[in-house]
C-alpha cells in the first residue's frame, strides 16, 4: 500500500479533471495531516478563505486520521475518475 507521501504526490498529477471541491477536500486533509489543527486567522481573500474553512472543518482530528481520510478521498477521487 502507498504511503501518505506517496499518495499526495500522486494527488498532485491530477490535471484537468480535478474540481475546486476535490482540492479543497484535499488542502484539508493535507494541511491537518502535517501541521495540524488550523493556526491562522481566518483570511478575507475568497480563494484563501476557501482554504482555510477547509482546513478549520477537519479540526480535532488526528494526523494519523487526516492522513488515513486524505487516503481514502484520493481512493474515491480515482474510482470516479477511472
Amino acid at each position: 500500500m502507498p504511503t501518505f507521501e506517496e499518495i499526495v504526490e500522486k494527488a498532485k498529477a491530477f490535471k484537468e479533471t480535478i474540481t475546486k471541491e476535490d482540492i479543497l477536500e484535499f488542502y484539508g486533509y493535507y494541511k491537518q495531516a502535517t501541521v495540524g489543527d488550523c493556526n491562522i486567522d481566518e483570511p478575507e481573500d475568497a480563494d484563501e478563505k476557501a482554504r482555510y474553512l477547509s482546513w478549520k472543518s477537519k479540526a480535532g482530528l488526528t494526523a494519523e486520521d487526516a492522513k488515513n481520510h486524505y487516503i481514502e478521498v484520493y481512493k474515491a477521487y480515482v474510482a470516479k475518475h477511472q
